[in-house]
């Protein structure tokens, strides 16, 4: 999907995407939205799975599809997650998102009401390691 350019859309994909993860197990949603160099917007959600560590976070799922859709750039992303304390992603996914992205990537920070935070990946993710490490 392609919309706008404010992180409106992309913060609504993000708390739709929460609405559809499989979580049977925490109990504990997540989903996060992202939106490519093109513009396109890929979403996907937490997928748990009974033999643990075998789930994966909706920040990949998401990287994945746009991955599959042929895109290598993030130009910004939602993480949306119910509770009251911030649903940041986590130290894999800040990693993942680092390999498509540079320290200034945008990052909102999402509650099922909307925004709560917004902050950059550097601030997630200071001294980050990325591909161009290995140049």
């Amino acid at each position: 999907m392609t919309e706008g350019e404010g992180p409106e859309d992309l913060i609504a994909a993000a708390i739709a995407a929460m609405d559809k993860a499989y979580a049977p197990y925490s109990q504990f949603p997540v989903g996060a939205a992202l939106r490519g160099a093109s513009g396109t917007i890929y979403s996907g959600c937490n997928v748990e799975n009974a033999a643990y560590p075998q789930g994966w976070c909706a920040e990949v799922s998401a990287i994945s599809a746009m991955v599959m859709a042929g895109e290598d750039r993030i130009r910004e992303v939602a993480v949306a997650g119910k509770g009251e304390a911030l649903v940041t992603p986590c130290g894999g996914c800040r990693q993942g998102l680092r390999e498509f992205a540079g320290e200034d990537l945008v990052i909102h920070i999402c509650g099922p009401e909307g925004l709560r935070r917004t902050v950059t990946l550097g601030e997630l993710l200071p001294l980050s390691f990325g591909p161009e490490n290995l140049t």
